[in-house]
């Protein structure tokens, strides 16, 4: 009896155990997470953007976005004058992202072997516009009115280095009046310094970007180049073959693509490039 009675124990013991292993696989207790196993959403960098200086205000709008988007990227940019990135591009700046306000510069880059692959895109477009200081009691109304006496000086981008001023140049070409206007050039080495020089006055009207114009009360629009008298004003972006960190360039890239980029850009009066 005594024994029959151990062997019942036993088996309630053993069935007891069953029980709770059984229980323990079917809810296993959680267990700690160490700092070791958490990853970070994306690897900390930090890039640098070479952009044409029309690009700015809008890229620096947009900074925020994107970075609250992926707050382990910090990103520094350096605007000037497209001609003038490329040289420093070209003499070995450690430049992850190009954004040129025109193609002759991409294009040049890419024939030295300096771009990534399959990289470059045409992101915006612009258009050119010929704009007086508000105050001014000139009545511009079109480009050629620019041959006028009263019409002493006039302001473009450098035409060699700023791509403002090769388009500008084109469109007083095309429209016959380049050599009678050309001795009133006031040149400006990026297109905020010609925007500049006709708020304050200096001179009497300047050919900027629209974008540029619609970022300044001090000045106003006279007229706005036709399309075909001048090359298209394209920007083309691009990651640098020589990125230390090419994934997070591109990366930042796309999101110049994307619907809140493209808000953005468009409130500064860009036009979006089409696929």
């Amino acid at each position: 009896m005594h024994t029959k009675s151990l062997r019942i124990g036993l088996l309630s013991f053993l069935a007891t155990i069953l029980l709770i292993a059984c229980s323990q696989l079917a809810h296993p207790p959680p267990q700690s997470v160490q700092p070791s196993m958490v990853q970070p959403s994306a690897q900390a960098s930090t890039l640098l953007v070479a952009a044409a200086a029309s690009l700015q205000n809008s890229l620096q709008a947009i900074t925020p976005l994107y970075t609250q988007a992926n707050p382990n990227q910090t990103i520094n940019y350096n605007f000037a004058a497209s001609g003038v990135l490329q040289q420093q591009i070209e003499q070995g700046a450690p430049v992850d992202v190009f954004i040129s306000a025109a193609d002759k510069q991409m294009n040049a880059l890419q024939k030295k072997e300096l771009l990534k692959s399959g990289i470059q895109k045409n992101l915006l477009t612009n258009q050119l516009v010929l704009v007086v200081p508000k105050q001014s009691s000139l009545s511009l109304t079109d480009f050629q009115q620019l041959v006028k006496p009263d019409v002493k000086r006039i302001s473009i981008g450098e035409p060699r280095s700023v791509p403002a001023g090769q388009y500008a140049t084109e469109v007083l070409k095309n429209l016959g009046i380049l050599k009678q206007v050309q001795s009133k050039f006031v040149l400006g080495n990026n297109v905020k310094s010609v925007l500049t020089a006709v708020e304050t006055g200096d001179v009497d009207a300047a050919i900027i970007y629209i974008t540029d114009a619609k970022s300044s009360d001090k000045i106003t629009i006279a007229a706005t180049a036709k399309e075909q008298l001048h090359s298209p004003i394209r920007y083309p972006i691009a990651v640098l073959k020589s990125s230390q960190s090419p994934d997070a360039a591109q990366q930042y890239v796309d999101f110049l693509q994307s619907p809140p980029a493209k808000a953005v850009f468009e409130k500064y009066g860009f036009g979006i490039s089409k696929p």
